[in-house]
């Protein structure tokens, strides 16, 4: 089974292939429109709320409190979604480790799905990494909150 395989359904595929056929000439305007604002912005621009979103930020709306596992989060480790970090940091006694897939991840597109991979069987608890020394790694029975940043 490839890894490909592995995260995604084939329903899924099929959605993701959907999605691309309808927002495809919209994702491009979004990232031209984008280029456009970061070369005003270079130029002296100034950022400032849209005024279509005042009444979200008037709005009387709040939040949920946060999970029980997420109040004490003094001790927080952050780093790549490789099998050998994410068993390292989930067994460091932190708290909660910060699986993270944008500043410590090159964004290719096997390395996120192998980090969902990694991620997944870290949360079935059957992630495990065998170094070329020979050095085996496994989770601890008692383990950091997983958090994951996208």
């Amino acid at each position: 089974m490839t890894i490909m395989n592995e995260i995604l359904s084939a329903d899924a595929k099929e959605f993701l292939i959907s999605l691309h056929h309808t927002f495809q000439t919209e994702r491009e305007e979004i990232l031209a429109a984008r280029s456009k604002r970061s070369a005003w912005l270079q130029s002296g621009g100034v950022l400032d709320f849209a005024n279509d979103t005042a009444a979200v930020r008037s709005g009387g709306w709040s939040v949920a409190n946060a999970p029980a596992d997420l109040n004490d989060r003094r001790v927080e480790i952050t780093g790549p979604v490789d099998s050998k970090m994410i068993i390292n940091a989930l067994n460091s006694g932190a708290k909660v480790f910060m699986a993270d897939f944008e500043d410590s991840n090159s964004p290719t597109w096997e390395n996120c799905l192998q980090g969902q991979a990694n991620l997944m069987r870290a949360v079935r608890r059957d992630l495990a990494y065998d170094s070329p020394e020979g050095k085996a790694y496994r989770l601890k029975d008692e383990i950091a909150t997983l958090v994951v940043r996208p």
